[in-house]
């Protein structure tokens, strides 16, 4: 069956009733939506034809009890950024009142209420809405470290993360991310290709010899894309090695290459550490990189 908003479930549901269940990926099958000819029997056709012969593209199932668990994690990401949103609209309100404050302090609690005490020229309904956003944002923090805390104290996934953190750069947050989003580990028979399901290579297009290099790639998981970019701008500042990475690339002029250049290597450490399930020790190879 083709991938859906609710191919899960779907799974979940007929796993306990067949002999073998596949997931095919809905990208690799795109010739059979292009033909001129579609219909069911058509497609049914295509689709055993490739099953047959050990061809069919398939998606990779994460389990019943981790994919519960990335729903909460991906529920706390989007917590975050509505958090972040309420911020925004914090000094949106006091900049449209004209309000000098600091906007490194202005998040804090103390500092908030001092402001609105402080300046007079705050009309009482901003004041009103201020207040509103600020108890917004701070149940939303609230909600957002509980769910951070539920995910730390599972017991399926405790000691993954807690291999993966001993990778100097690997915070809490980008260990969660990488194991609710790869699940197994074993499923990439080598670094490129976990590197390519981050996100984290350009797409390559060759043709008579010639290679052409486009952007980031889209097809990946943005996810961890999104993570992974966000720690390779700060590894750096933990890792010794990752800043020596960081700023070889960097002298070729490109920040963002560089950041990129860093979270691939974050994307092989983890693999590497994931797959053997000890802490982290730094290869004699990549000591001499």
């Amino acid at each position: 069956m083709e991938a859906t908003i609710f191919t899960g479930w779907v799974y979940d549901f007929l796993k306990p009733h067949a002999m073998a269940l596949k997931v095919t990926h809905p990208e690799m099958l795109k010739a059979i939506t292009a033909a001129k000819k579609k219909n069911d029997r058509a497609d049914a056709e295509k689709i055993a034809d490739l099953l047959r012969v050990n061809l069919l593209p398939e998606c990779h199932m994460l389990s019943e009890e981790i994919r519960e668990l990335r729903r909460i994690l991906r529920y706390r990401n989007h917590i975050v950024r509505t958090a972040v949103n309420m911020q925004n609209k914090i000094s949106g309100l006091l900049m449209e009142v004209g309000v000098n404050y600091s906007k490194r302090r202005i998040h804090g609690k103390k500092y908030f209420h001092e402001v609105l005490e402080r300046v007079e020229e705050i009309p009482p309904s901003v004041k009103e809405l201020l207040k509103l956003r600020r108890s917004s944002y701070e149940m939303f923090r609230s909600v957002q470290k509980r769910l951070v805390e539920t995910l730390r104290t599972n017991n399926l996934i405790h000691d993954r993360v807690h291999c993966l953190m001993t990778i100097p750069g690997v915070g809490e947050l980008t260990a969660l991310t990488w194991v609710l989003e790869i699940g197994d580990p074993g499923r990439f028979a080598s670094i490129r290709q976990a590197i390519s399901y981050c996100g984290l290579c350009s797409a390559q297009r060759e043709s008579a010899g010639k290679e052409q290099r486009g952007p980031i790639s889209k097809k990946r998981n943005k996810h961890l894309q999104t993570m992974l970019v966000e720690a390779g701008k700060l590894a750096p500042h933990w890792n010794e090695q990752l800043a020596i990475v960081h700023e070889r690339e960097l002298k070729k002029g490109d920040r963002n290459r560089a950041t990129l250049a860093v979270a691939r290597r974050l994307v092989a450490y983890m693999l590497a550490v994931d797959k053997k399930q000890t802490d982290f020790t730094l290869p004699a190879k990549m000591q001499a990189a």
